[in-house]
């Protein structure tokens, strides 16, 4: 991602290993604790966030292979993608700071705003790819997708895809959605009292957000990519990932300003989710 965006800004860029390297450095930092700040909250909350995120990974199938598998896997992805934000506003909160303040109240419209139409997506795999009723197991959208191709080849299903490209980068947390932690409007929000290996914990939530959330794309819209090889379809997986980041965060925060919080809310709200309940309609409809 930031590669590629210094080359659109005709820049060199860091190297790819760079974000391991900011990591590795801030695990080597002294974590700081504000003295009015509840301790226990602000340490253990990048934890608890990053906990959800790695069993998280778990669900999101590489094609055919699945290390955990429900009949209700997209109602438990939907659970866990909400604790990272839960974590980081009781973090911000648990700092004390008025600027943590205003960047948790941000977080929490953002997480309000784009919730919404997440779940309208989600709710149109889940008919579209179930005979009666709904179908919630990631591994059976990937079944449904191997006999009868990509849902994204389907028209009905174009407008869902396109919404879901565009709550990607909001969960994720980058421009022009990041206005939880605007840097220069807030000094960093939530995280604005946060240093050393707490910090670099949720800077490595937000990098795992930017893999399951594509990761998540590729199962619920391109799973008739697999061939059925582990190590083959991994590989796919990985482009695939690569591809989706630099369609939904990578252009978009190279050709757009930061949104107001008002202004991402009315995006999520009206553009986004007519979007997903487009295709909903139309998938409850057997279009």
């Amino acid at each position: 991602d930031r590669k590629v965006l210094a080359h659109m800004q005709k820049r060199i860029g860091p190297p790819i290993t760079q974000p391991m390297y900011d990591f590795i450095k801030l695990t080597g930092k002294e974590t700081i604790v504000p003295a009015y700040a509840n301790r226990v909250v602000f340490l253990w909350a990048p934890g608890i966030g990053l906990i959800s995120l790695i069993i998280l990974t778990q669900f999101i199938p590489i094609f055919g292979f699945s290390p955990l598998s429900t009949s209700s896997d997209l109602v438990v992805v939907l659970y866990l993608m909400t604790v990272p934000g839960l974590a980081l506003m009781l973090g911000g909160s648990a700092s004390g700071s008025p600027y943590a303040a205003i960047g948790m109240s941000r977080e929490m419209v953002t997480m309000i705003a784009y919730e919404l139409p997440f779940i309208m997506v989600l709710l149109t795999v889940a008919r579209k790819t179930a005979s009666i009723g709904l179908n919630f197991s990631l591994q059976n959208v990937i079944s449904y997708q191997a006999a009868n191709g990509s849902l994204i080849l389907d028209p009905a299903m174009i407008p869902a895809a396109i919404a879901m490209l565009l709550i990607i980068p909001a969960e994720v947390g980058v421009p022009p959605f990041d206005v939880a932690e605007a840097e220069t409007e807030i000094c960093e929000g939530p995280l604005v009292e946060y240093s050393g290996s707490s910090l670099g914990i949720f800077k490595l939530n937000t990098a795992m957000k930017m893999f399951i959330m594509p990761a998540l794309f590729t199962a619920l819209f391109l799973g008739g990519l697999g061939t059925g090889n582990l190590a083959i379809d991994t590989v796919i997986l990985i482009v695939v990932v690569v591809i989706v980041v630099i369609l939904s965060m990578t252009l978009i925060h190279a050709v757009t300003a930061r949104l107001k919080v008002e202004q991402l809310f009315k995006f999520y709200w009206t553009f986004v989710s007519a979007l997903a309940a487009l295709s909903l309609i139309m998938a409850w409809m057997g279009l």
